[in-house]
C-alpha cells in the first residue's frame, strides 16, 4: 500500500478570510484531506476580513495554523509596494514555520506554496529540509515585474501551477523555463454552488468581491445610473464600503459581507453576474460560482476571465460603463437562452476532477 503523502500549504490568505484565493484553498484542503492526504495549513489571521478565527484547527487529514498578524486593510495599502507587500507577508510567516518544521519536516512530503510571497518562504523551507518544492499562482501580476531572486525561486521549483494560460505567458515572457511550467484550473462545489432561489421580481445585477476600485465597482455604479429600472445589487467588503454606502440611488443597493453559505442564493436570485475588472483577473471564481447557480455573466475581456467563460454563458467586454449597459441589454433580450446553458456549462468545466490537475504533481 502506499504511503500516505503529507503536504504543507503555505499562504498569507486563508479562511475566514474571505476571497477567491482563500475559497479555492478551502477546496482544495477538503479534498486533498477527503482523499487521504495529510494536510498542514500555515497562515495569518485574517487580514482583509474583519471576523473571528481559530488560530489552530483540526480535522480528520487537516490541521490549520492562524498565526495573529497586522490586519485592517494593510494589505490593500501595501499591494502597489512590492517590497513592502514582501515585507509585511513573507518573514514572519517564514519565521514561524521554520520553526514548526524543526520539529515536524519528518511529516511533509511536499510544500505547496500559494502566489509569489509564500513562495519566498516555500523555497527557503524546501531547500533547508530538502522538499519538493511546488508554487501555485492565482493572478496576472499587473503591480510587479519579475526580478532576478524571484526568477531564480520560480525556476528551481519543482513545478509552478499557473491557473491561466494568461498567467503563463506572463511567466515566459519574464523568462521562466517553460518546463517547470503547468495549467490548473479551479473548481467549485456543485452540490452548494447549484440555482437554489427563483429570480427575483425585478430584473437585477450582482457584484460579489472585494469592494476595491481596480474590481470595477465604479464601472457597474456608472452602468446604474444609466438604467434605474434595473436593480443593482453589491456584496463585500474592502476599501469601497464606504463609498457604495454613501450613494444614494434607489436600483442601487449596498448589501455588505455576508457569508460563503449564503452566496448561493444571491446568485440564484440575481439575473446577471457582473465582474468588469480592470485588471487581469487570476480566473474568476465568482464568476464561475454564478454560472453554477444558473447565473449568466458579464465580466472583463481581460486575464484568466475569458478562460473560465464562453459565449454562451458569458459576455466579455472591455470594461466600460457604455460597454457593461448594451452587454446588459443584449442577455436580457435572449435570457433564456443564456440561462439554460448554465448550469451545464458548469458541470462540464468547474467540478472537482479539476483537482487532479494538481495533484499530478504530489507524486
Amino acid at each position: 500500500m502506499a504511503a500516505v503523502k503529507a503536504i504543507l500549504i503555505l499562504s498569507p490568505f486563508f479562511p475566514p478570510n474571505i476571497g477567491g484565493v482563500e475559497t479555492h484553498l478551502a477546496d482544495l484542503c477538503l479534498e486533498l484531506a477527503r482523499k487521504n492526504y495529510k494536510v498542514y495549513v500555515h497562515t495569518y489571521s485574517p487580514l482583509t476580513t474583519s471576523v473571528k478565527y481559530q488560530k489552530y484547527e483540526k480535522s480528520k487529514n487537516l490541521t490549520i495554523y492562524r498565526y495573529p498578524w497586522l490586519g485592517k486593510n494593510l494589505f490593500h495599502r501595501l499591494e502597489k509596494y512590492p517590497l513592502l507587500d514582501f515585507l509585511y507577508l513573507t518573514p514572519y510567516l517564514f519565521l514561524r514555520t521554520f520553526f514548526w518544521m524543526l520539529l515536524n519536516s519528518h511529516k511533509i512530503n511536499i510544500i505547496h506554496s500559494q502566489g509569489f510571497n509564500a513562495a519566498f518562504a516555500g523555497y527557503c523551507l524546501s531547500l533547508i529540509f530538502h522538499k519538493k518544492h511546488l508554487i501555485s499562482t492565482h493572478a496576472v501580476y499587473d503591480n510587479i515585474s519579475t526580478s532576478t531572486p524571484l526568477r531564480f525561486i520560480l525556476n528551481h521549483s519543482d513545478h509552478v501551477l499557473c491557473l491561466s494560460h494568461a498567467s503563463q505567458k506572463q511567466l515566459i515572457q519574464w523568462g521562466i523555463d517553460p518546463k517547470v511550467i503547468d495549467i490548473y484550473k479551479y473548481w467549485i462545489n456543485l452540490k452548494i454552488f447549484q440555482p437554489s432561489s427563483p429570480k427575483s421580481k425585478k430584473f437585477s445585477v450582482l457584484f460579489v468581491g472585494r469592494l476595491i476600485e481596480k474590481k470595477g465597482i465604479k464601472v457597474i455604479v456608472a452602468a446604474a445610473q444609466k438604467l434605474p429600472q434595473i436593480q443593482f445589487n453589491f456584496i463585500g467588503t474592502g476599501p469601497l464600503s464606504d463609498y457604495l454606502s454613501s450613494i444614494k440611488q434607489k436600483n442601487i443597493k449596498f448589501i455588505g459581507k455576508i457569508s460563503n453559505i449564503n452566496t448561493p442564493k444571491y446568485y440564484s436570485q440575481n439575473h446577471i453576474f457582473c465582474a468588469p475588472s480592470l485588471y487581469e483577473e487570476g480566473y474568476g471564481r465568482v464568476a464561475m460560482e454564478a454560472v453554477a447557480c444558473g447565473t449568466p455573466v458579464i465580466a472583463s475581456n481581460r486575464g484568466g476571465l475569458p478562460e473560465a467563460l464562453d459565449n454562451s454563458v458569458a459576455i466579455l467586454i472591455k470594461p466600460t460603463p457604455t460597454n457593461l449597459v448594451k452587454a446588459i441589454k443584449k442577455i436580457r433580450k435572449k435570457y433564456s437562452v443564456y440561462q439554460k446553458n448554465c448550469r451545464p456549462y458548469a458541470l462540464k468545466n468547474y467540478s472537482n476532477k479539476n483537482l487532479t490537475l494538481i495533484t499530478r504533481f504530489y507524486k
